[in-house]
């Protein structure tokens, strides 16, 4: 689902990152932003993209009729996953990027950088792994 997403996003946006070309409102600064987006643009764009995506990830736990926050944990942590492999195939399957240009002189909307990675996939990573080691060690997790 990543890989396909990451394809529509290329189609999208093409070599401007980040909507960076798209016709929708943006906010540039906020300190909110340096909290919760790593210092990125709050842009019309992704605050539906996103939020799409979540809905979708979110979704099965409404229709099955029942909440169990085991479900919600597991979903939390498939939409983490979800957003760290798009981006990163994002960036490898665009002709304007590739494996080449995945670093911080080129991908400017990725502040951040750790271990040749956005300092976002670490956080997102141990997250999401984070995440499962609960549940697995709770019992939680279905076998």
């Amino acid at each position: 689902m990543a890989f396909f997403f990451a394809n529509v996003e290329i189609q999208i946006e093409g070599s401007a990152g980040w909507a960076a070309n798209l016709p929708t409102w943006r906010i540039e600064k906020h300190w909110l932003l340096d909290i919760f987006w790593g210092g990125r643009a709050m842009t019309g764009y992704h605050a539906w993209v996103f939020s799409f995506m979540a809905l979708v990830f979110f979704s099965p736990l409404a229709f099955n009729g029942k909440w169990e926050w085991r479900d919600a944990a597991l979903a939390l942590a498939g939409v983490m996953t979800f957003w760290m492999v798009e981006d990163f195939v994002w960036f490898v399957a665009n002709p304007a990027y590739g494996w080449a240009k995945f670093d911080p002189v080129h991908v400017a909307w990725h502040p951040h950088w750790f271990l040749g990675a956005p300092v976002d996939y670490w956080i997102g990573l141990g997250g999401a792994v984070l995440i499962v080691w609960l549940l697995h060690r709770s019992g939680r997790v279905r076998r």
